[in-house]
């Protein structure tokens, strides 16, 4: 594809992808030049992109400022994980259901399903609490958890289903002929077919359930050692001076853990995003 554009339309190309990087991944860099810096030189003025002075002690100091640092990292990814194994569960079946069944109303509760996600957190909360208090899940994983999966249930199912939609009915009713049932069809055909979509729902689902934890935690929970991440970085924020080198830092390293899973599903990430794409 790449021959049927001039060298001049590549250069411009290429120069566009790399404005783009450079406006994604800035933010980034510059947190991470923040973290080196020492806290006394952090608002030189004039700017300075690069110094003598840089060092790494944000990278260890962090640790004994706030000591619980570890544990809110593991509880963002806890959170995350869990959020995405429930919304999957309920995700699967409903999805197939949407591609493949007929039932009344079935339009007209997918365009609800899209209402939902047309609300901010903010604006439910004070139901939510009430709700999540008279279940008695405040000040636990769950109250994080629960709104996590509510709120991202009809995006998954928007997801999946333009997926599924693409895979070929003649496989199910091939099975169907066999005696299969339609549980066993979605368990052994379908869903070993879906998997770069389920791949792409999943990673779609925990990084939105990673970074929409603060207002859920400081609003449900106020158990310290259950804070995720985003409410644990405002244990950098003292009376009287903020340690913003410190919190740079543990922002980037927690992260990490989204870093690693993108690596790691990349290619799966690209065959979900891109499968249909292409007409045959």
């Amino acid at each position: 594809m790449m021959d049927k554009y001039t060298k001049l339309q590549l250069i411009g190309l290429y120069c566009g992808v790399a404005l783009f990087l450079l406006f994604m991944l800035l933010p980034f860099v510059e947190m991470f030049l923040a973290s080196l810096r020492p806290l006394e030189h952090l608002f030189r003025s004039p700017y300075q992109l690069w110094s003598d002075d840089f060092s790494f002690d944000a990278y260890s100091k962090m640790w004994e400022t706030v000591p619980l640092l570890g544990r809110y990292i593991f509880n963002s990814v806890f959170i995350a994980a869990s959020v995405t194994f429930f919304t999957l569960l309920f995700v699967v079946p409903a999805s197939y259901a949407y591609a493949r069944l007929e039932f009344p109303y079935k339009a007209a509760s997918l365009s609800g399903f899209l209402g939902v996600n047309m609300f901010a957190g903010a604006v439910l909360l004070i139901p939510l609490y009430r709700v999540l208090r008279t279940l008695g899940l405040l000040n636990s994983y769950w109250a994080m958890i629960v709104p996590g999966v509510a709120f991202l249930i009809p995006t998954g199912i928007w997801l999946l289903r333009a997926y599924l939609e693409k895979i070929p009915k003649e496989l199910e009713e091939a099975a169907y002929v066999d005696g299969a049932s339609r549980v066993y069809t979605l368990r052994r055909v379908v869903l070993p077919l879906a998997t770069p979509g389920l791949i792409v729902v999943g990673v779609t689902v925990f990084i939105t359930a990673y970074a929409q934890q603060f207002i859920f935690a400081i609003t449900f929970n106020q158990t310290r050692e259950l804070q995720p991440l985003p409410a644990g970085l405002y244990e950098f924020i003292g009376y009287q001076s903020v340690t913003w080198n410190e919190m740079m830092a543990a922002a980037l390293v927690g992260v990490l853990p989204v870093m690693i899973i993108f690596l790691f599903l990349q290619r799966y990430l690209i065959a979900g995003l891109t499968a249909g794409a292409v007409k045959e």
